[in-house]
């Protein structure tokens, strides 16, 4: 018995310490998040751009983008992409993505995602607050879609993320670590600015800034954890008043994967 007693002991003091040690680290992460505010950087002007998605030179997918401001100091980004080619043939997806943004403070308010593969169609609608996110995924499985939260003060979605960042200074060797709500996750994402160079793309050639991308996933805990499918990426975005998204290299679990712009055209 005193045997069980004292076994009983040094596991509940194990089970205490890793406790501990978890909460001691999402502390760690979560103060080291960027606290700066919107930069005065001029904000994004209405446009409509083209994107093509592949591996190794091969186009697999391309994407429609429409960024617009309203006239309740909104930003909407409304995407359309789909598999081309070969590669539909072999995996047909669609996707359609549509985001607000309050413009004055760069804060996400809602966003939504249309993922259709081979006939399944999977909706996940994201509404945001000052405290978290509240998800709806709706697969057309019985018994309908669950509403799910994640509470986490300052979340970003996609489109928030890249207006926030670019908002930013963004001098060479700065770093900002924000986190984004993408769909259905949390995300730690680290940024680092690596440099200025000149870039070629479908679109023409570009001053450009370059940037680093890592990422840690968020587990429930808040504790950190790596992404099993995400290694890093390098992204350029132009290096002018506009500073638009120009091209994105990841090295993900099957390899190099990039994104590139073929065509902007800007809106008045």
């Amino acid at each position: 018995m005193r045997t069980r007693s004292v076994f009983a002991r040094s596991t509940s003091s194990f089970v205490v310490l890793v406790l501990l040690s978890l909460s001691a680290g999402a502390a760690d992460w979560q103060n080291s998040l960027t606290k700066d505010p919107p930069g005065h950087f001029p904000p994004l002007r209405p446009l409509r751009a083209k994107y093509n998605f592949g591996w190794s030179g091969i186009t697999a997918a391309t994407a429609d983008v429409h960024c617009a401001l309203t006239g309740d100091n909104r930003s909407v980004i409304e995407g359309n992409g789909r598999t081309v080619g070969f590669v539909r043939a072999l995996w047909r997806y669609d996707v359609n993505y549509r985001s607000v943004v309050d413009t004055n403070d760069l804060r996400p308010i809602e966003s939504k995602e249309v993922d259709i593969t081979r006939g399944k169609k999977v909706t996940t609608n994201l509404s945001f607050n000052n405290n978290g996110v509240s998800r709806v995924r709706d697969d057309g499985s019985a018994g309908g879609a669950k509403p799910k939260r994640f509470d986490f003060p300052n979340l970003n979605d996609l489109q928030s993320v890249l207006l926030y960042l670019r908002s930013q200074p963004l001098k060479d060797r700065s770093v900002y670590r924000v986190v984004v709500y993408p769909e259905t996750n949390a995300y730690l994402g680290t940024v680092t600015v690596t440099g200025r160079e000149k870039i070629s793309v479908r679109a023409g050639s570009y001053n450009a800034i370059k940037l680093d991308l890592r990422l840690n996933k968020v587990g429930k805990n808040l504790e950190l954890e790596p992404h099993k499918k995400f290694r890093r990426a390098t992204i350029w975005v132009s290096d002018d008043s506009d500073r638009i998204l120009l091209r994105i290299e990841a090295q993900v679990f099957v390899g190099t994967v990039f994104a590139e712009l073929q065509s902007v055209q800007f809106e008045r």
